[in-house]
Formats: C-alpha cells, structure tokens, sequence
C-alpha cells in the first residue's frame, strides 16, 4: 500500500511553526544509540564514574526520610536549598550571587527558551555567534527572531564584528534584544572568550543599554590555563542573563538548571515558567541537595574533568595522525568539543551519511550551527562520551571516510 504523505492537521498549526528547526543533536540521537555506532556526536556527559553506592544512598534516604515532600509540587523559583547549592557552584568560579536572584529551570535549554520567549517578538534581532550551540537555534526559530551571527575565532566571539553589526542594527532602528554567548568551552567551537573580549562585551552592554545571555555549562570543567571571570561577574549594570546546569557536573538527568538574573526579568521568567512547567521538579532538587550534603561534589567535578582531559588529548593525538594535512581544528581547553574545519569542496552533511553507513561513525555536521547555510565544511567532534581506544579507532575511520571523498573531488576536478 503506496504511503500518502498528507497531514490533515495543516490549517491548523500556527504561523511560527512554518520557522520550527529540529536540534541536528536531537535528530542523531535514535543512531548514535546504537552499539555499533562510535559516536563522536553526542555531547554526553560521562555517567558511568558516578559511584553507584552513593546514588544508591541519595536516593535511599531521600525517599525515607522525605518521600512526601519529594513527591509533591514545589514553588516555581525552585526550593531555597537548592539555590543555596547554586550560589555554592558559583563561587568556584568566583561570582557572587544572591539566592533572590535565581530561578531553578528544567536544564539550561529552558533558560534560553524563557529568555526567548519573554523578549523576543516575531522579527526582533538576536545576535549569537558564528558557530552558535545548535540547541539554542530551534528556540530562536520557534519565536520567529532574526538571528544576526558573528564570526568567532580563538580567542571568541570577535567583539570588533560585533560592534558593527550594532551599529548597523542600531541605524536601522532594530537594537538586538539579546547577544547570546557561550564564554567557556564554546560548544560547538571548543574555543574561549579571552579576558580582553568579556572585558569589551560587558562595556558594549554597559554602554548601549544592551542584554547578554550568557551561558555557561562547562565553566568547571577546565583542563590547563586560568579561569577567566564569567560576564556575570564583570557586569555592575544588571545587564548580563547567567544561565548553567548540573547536567555536566553531577548527571543530565536530573534535568536541573539555573537563571540568574536582575529582578524585573526574573519576574517574567517566573512567570513564564509557571505557563510552561508550574515548578521544577521536587525530587530532582531534593537528590541534589543530599548530594551536596553529604558528598564532595568538588572531587566528583575533577574526576570526571580528569576524563575529560585524557579523552580530549586521545582525540588531538588521533587527528593529528589520522587526519588530512588539508584539516584543521580547534584545541579546547577544557569542555567537551572539538571544531574542525575541512576543504570548502566538502560537505560535513553528506559526509555523515557516509561515515555512519560506511565506517559505523558519527558525527555533528557544522551546518546544524548557523542559521544562513554556512558551516557545510566543519564538523563537530565530542571526545566525552567515549573511551580513548574508540576515540582513536573513531577518528581514524572518520579520516579514512574524508580522504576517500577528498580522492574523489580531486579525481573528477581532473
């Protein structure tokens, strides 16, 4: 029977949904599950060095000791404990935080929708950076904003280009609601905003009365340098929007994040989080309490960042062995990811498919990352999910897959 590919449901969708994008991410996800797959696709926390006797523990004595309570709504801003917990990892990054000014979420990804959702309008400017988190691209589709992104290159988001594409915004009459940046460990580029850069983009809010989303998941896991002040910490204008998570230092999911922001914002966040989930969940927040309690959350961070490193360092090893002379990458210090930049003749996207059905391994293509059509050449590699010896024998696939089809372009150019 011939499948007709109709849906009766068209007139009824609302107008933004003609804009919705899937997460590439999200849409990999049924593939790299599977066991023959090595996937350097994932940004998957490692899971597997969490002690069970401890989970074991936590989960034990909160349903003895508190199973009414975890069981039952919370308020919406999140239990007070739990910020208190928060202000706590802030600290080990040096920013200060009042408990007032934070607002529990479910993970990270609802501090972007929430910020997109309050701000923007259909057709409002966003600025983001070149390559952007691919995450963050479905939530600004699905309000309908014009994202404006702005070239990156090691050192972070290039503030020179930024400014001027203010100004240009600004002439035109549209002042971007918000300029989205990831300091830290960028994802997907791997790369880090220098010192001098935040130092500019906190006096360019500062002085144009503009907001920045700043988020910030992989902050604590640092391989080699010194931490840089977050933009949170620089800001005396309430002009920056904090935005990090525990997926990355206790487990994903949990499905925690935070916001921390100036009081009038929260209070719209607030409120669009009762329309969108009531509260956070009680149980959730009451594991990661006990944990903060009675475990050294700090030693849990440095194991898995320790893990980190040594994957990151298998996968620079790998490429620099396996792959073309023609490539390039990023070097990350810290954080899960590696961006790298192949021949402008190929495309990441058709070279996925290749990878997966030729070599069993995945990867992120770096078109996921713009909003223009930009990045076919670039892809993002994880190394956190995946041993040393399936990072090697990965990336040495991955490199056999690219130099067939570099042999091919070459071939038929004559």
């Amino acid at each position: 029977m011939t499948r007709i590919d109709f849906d009766k449901y068209e007139d009824f969708y609302a107008r933004r949904t003609a804009g919705l994008r899937s997460s590439v991410m999200r849409d990999l996800m049924a593939i790299i599950a599977r066991p023959e797959i090595i996937s350097l696709a994932g940004g998957l926390p490692n899971t597997e060095s969490f002690p069970v006797k401890t989970l074991v523990k936590i989960t034990h004595d909160v349903a003895t000791e508190s199973s009414a309570a975890a069981l039952q709504y919370g308020p919406t801003e999140g239990l007070e404990e739990t910020k208190r917990n928060i202000v706590r990892v802030m600290e080990a990054e040096d920013t200060l935080v009042d408990t007032d000014d934070i607002i529990i979420t479910t993970g990270a990804q609802q501090g972007i929708d929430l910020t997109t959702r309050t701000l923007v309008n259909p057709g409002d400017a966003i600025i983001a950076e070149a390559p952007t988190y691919p995450g963050a691209i479905p939530s600004f589709c699905s309000f309908q904003a014009d994202v404006v992104q702005v070239p990156m290159d090691a050192d972070g988001i290039r503030t020179d280009l930024l400014k001027e594409e203010v100004d240009r915004l600004e002439k035109a009459g549209r002042r971007p609601k918000f300029i989205y940046v990831i300091p830290n460990f960028h994802n997907p580029a791997g790369v880090s905003i220098n010192l001098e850069r935040r130092l500019e983009l906190v006096a360019l809010a500062r002085e144009r009365q503009l907001i920045i989303l700043e988020d910030n998941p992989y902050g604590l896991l640092r391989f080699e340098g010194e931490p840089l002040p977050t933009l949170y910490s620089l800001d005396e204008d309430d002009n920056v929007i904090y935005l990090s998570t525990f997926s990355k230092i206790i487990s994903p999911g949990i499905r925690l994040g935070w916001m921390a922001a100036p009081q009038p914002l929260l209070q719209k966040f607030n409120m669009g989080k009762q329309a969108a989930d009531l509260c956070p969940s009680t149980l959730a927040q009451m594991v990661v309490n006990r944990y903060f309690k009675d475990f050294r959350w700090q030693d849990y961070v440095e194991k898995t960042t320790g893990i980190y490193h040594r994957r990151r360092d298998a996968m620079l090893a790998a490429l620099e062995e396996y792959f073309p002379e023609e490539a390039g990458w990023t070097r990350p210090r810290g954080g899960f990811f590696i961006w790298a930049t192949l021949p402008d003749y190929l495309d990441t996207t058709d070279l996925l498919a290749r990878a997966i059905e030729q070599e069993n391994v995945a990867f992120v293509p770096g078109g996921g990352s713009y909003m223009d059509g930009r990045g076919t050449n670039h892809m993002r590699l994880a190394f956190c999910a995946v041993s040393e010896e399936r990072i090697d024998e990965g990336i040495k696939k991955l490199a056999k897959v690219i130099k067939e089809q570099m042999a091919l372009y070459k071939a038929l150019k004559g």
